[in-house]
């Protein structure tokens, strides 16, 4: 299956990975229908980065997960669906855990059932590998045991058994994927490769917290290809994929590679106030991608470091116009 010039509803098209795919859709040259939670200002997030003759053919649409009605009128004519509309703070979910619930579980409800009512084709869902917890095995394949470690990741469990028991129950066409950690252009400085790269750019020392846990890194364009290979794959309904590199890194080895490329000079801190309270922290993520690979034809196009020096490139570009001190405190 092709989605070349297919019809696209995206939820959460304005984030991170959402503006990402968005961009790859267009330039599929699909009709894309993005959702964008509503805002008084208007505001699109991350799809201010796209080129404005890009921006110009995403057709927006300003609503909430919560509205149930609005995303089955959103949704009308669109073929094919991309859910990555979440809350994704963890911190954020400890703090308010009903308002996570409510967006992330209800939320994807209200989604899956105007899939359902709308007759789209064929839907992405999006999990996170999160949901695994700390690992209890390496690399973590997609039969690895859930455990909600955190509120956020609890509803992101709760996200992924309702999409699930939609294609059980209702024969709803949904595919879930489930990324690892991603990286590259227009990431918040929240995340720790842009808050280390930055702090590098800006000719600081770097502070961090635990620097010896490990994460499995995809570059972000990588990662969207994951998506899309989700979607045109046929014959994968019903079945969970991780989306990584099969590759665990830790933080300090990214510091230095960081380091070695923007100023050598720079030295790593260990800043107390940044590590994490010892039962929240996952430790180790290394995620197996052979299912995406066999079945999805699906693995990385750049290396770590290829990722990396596009990463360090794009921040070069943008220091001036970002707010970075607030990110170094």
């Amino acid at each position: 299956m092709d989605i070349h010039k297919s019809k696209i509803f995206v939820t959460g098209g304005s984030g991170f990975i959402g503006s990402h795919l968005v961009e790859e859709l267009i330039h599929k040259e699909c009709e894309v229908t993005c959702f964008i939670e509503y805002n008084s200002e208007s505001h699109i997030g991350l799809l201010t980065e796209l080129d404005k003759e890009t921006l110009s053919k995403v057709k927006l649409i300003f609503g909430n997960l919560s509205d149930a009605e609005t995303l089955k009128s959103a949704m009308q004519g669109c073929e094919y669906l991309f859910h990555l509309g979440a809350i994704i703070s963890i911190p954020y979910s400890y703090q308010s855990p009903r308002h996570t619930v409510q967006t992330n579980v209800i939320g994807t409800l209200n989604v899956l059932h105007a899939a359902k009512e709308s007759g789209i084709k064929k839907m992405v869902h999006t999990s996170t590998s999160e949901v695994y917890g700390s690992a209890q095995y390496i690399p973590i394949n997609e039969s690895h045991p859930l455990v909600g470690q955190s509120p956020y990741s609890a509803s992101k469990i709760g996200a992924d058994k309702i999409a699930e028991s939609f294609y059980l129950s209702y024969n709803l066409p949904v595919v879930t994927v489930r990324p690892f950690n991603c990286f590259g252009d227009r990431q918040s400085m929240r995340a720790v490769i842009p808050t280390i790269i930055t702090q590098a750019l800006k000719g600081n020392d770097i502070k961090l917290g635990n620097v010896d846990t490990t994460r499995d890194y995809t570059y972000v364009k990588d990662t969207v290809q994951g998506f899309i290979k989700a979607m045109e794959t046929e014959n994968n309904l019903g079945k969970v994929f991780n989306i990584s590199s099969n590759f665990e890194i830790s933080i300090k080895e990214i510091a230095n590679k960081v380091i070695q490329q923007v100023n050598p000079n720079l030295k790593v801190i260990i800043d107390q106030k940044r590590i994490r309270p010892k039962n929240s922290e996952v430790l180790r993520l290394w995620g197996d991608n052979t299912l995406a690979e066999t079945e999805l034809n699906w693995k990385p196009n750049h290396s770590f470091d290829e990722g990396l020096k596009l990463t360090i490139n794009y921040f070069k570009t943008k220091l001036q116009d970002l707010r970075v001190e607030e990110y170094h405190k």
